[in-house]
């Protein structure tokens, strides 16, 4: 059961308490993610894929990887892509399913990597999530080499006004309603669409990562905003 300091997405995120909710819902969390999302989440790996332009010889970081899914559809690119993300029970869960990418536990807003060890970096759906999103960025930038580029993948808020009505109604009503089906800890999505639906606009989460260190900044909404690509280049 998710004590009510996570299941509010408006107060302050702790750490550890996020992180043993991602340890709750890992065994059956990909499911989760194909049903609920009717199956484009694979179709937004793709597209998480192709924006981050990697080739062979790239090194490239998928952060907030969970079961390491992504890492997974980046490594397709022929780079070589390492997971990290601060559930444990996610990793483990990864490695069990036979997922042969390099895997570490690790904080978005202390990052165990020296400077400039990647050449991109990439979160989905993971910065909504992390306490300190400005300084999570910035390790972000810290760990990208020069001229190395950033995807930040996220549930953001459809451009459509009467199709955004439609859509926070399904996010607050509908969606806890289907992970009590599938999910093995279906109070952890209740939080999750409270912290969709609270997250800044695309105009505030580009500002966000302009001033965090990167340049570049634009976007891309895919499904009219439901998802939007965030991208942009280690000055």
């Amino acid at each position: 059961m998710i004590e009510s300091p996570v299941g509010r997405a408006g107060l302050d995120k702790q750490p550890h308490e996020v992180a043993a909710m991602f340890d709750g819902v890992a065994d059956r969390y990909d499911l989760t993610n194909t049903v609920m999302t009717f199956g484009m989440d694979r179709w937004w790996r793709q597209a998480t894929r192709r924006a981050l332009r990697l080739g062979p010889g790239d090194r490239c970081l998928d952060l907030a990887a969970g079961t390491g899914v992504s890492t997974v559809e980046l490594s397709r690119s022929g780079a070589t892509v390492v997971a990290a993300d601060f559930s444990q029970g996610m990793l483990r869960t990864g490695r069990q399913r036979g997922r042969s990418v390099p895997m570490v536990a690790g904080d978005a807003m202390a990052l165990p990597f020296a400077d400039h060890s990647f050449d991109a970096v990439t979160i989905s759906y993971g910065l909504r999530n992390v306490a300190d999103i400005d300084a999570a960025l910035a390790e972000m930038a810290r760990v990208t080499r020069s001229g190395g580029r950033l995807v930040v993948a996220e549930f953001s808020h459809p451009t459509f006004a009467p199709f955004r009505l439609v859509y926070e109604e399904y996010l607050m009503a509908a969606l806890p309603r289907v992970a009590r089906r599938v999910s093995s800890n279906p109070d952890a999505y209740v939080y999750l669409a409270e912290s969709i639906r609270d997250w800044p606009g695309q105009a505030e989460l580009a500002h966000r990562i302009g001033t965090a260190g990167w340049g570049q900044v634009a976007w891309r909404n895919l499904l009219d905003g439901i998802v939007t690509l965030h991208r942009a280049v280690r000055p």
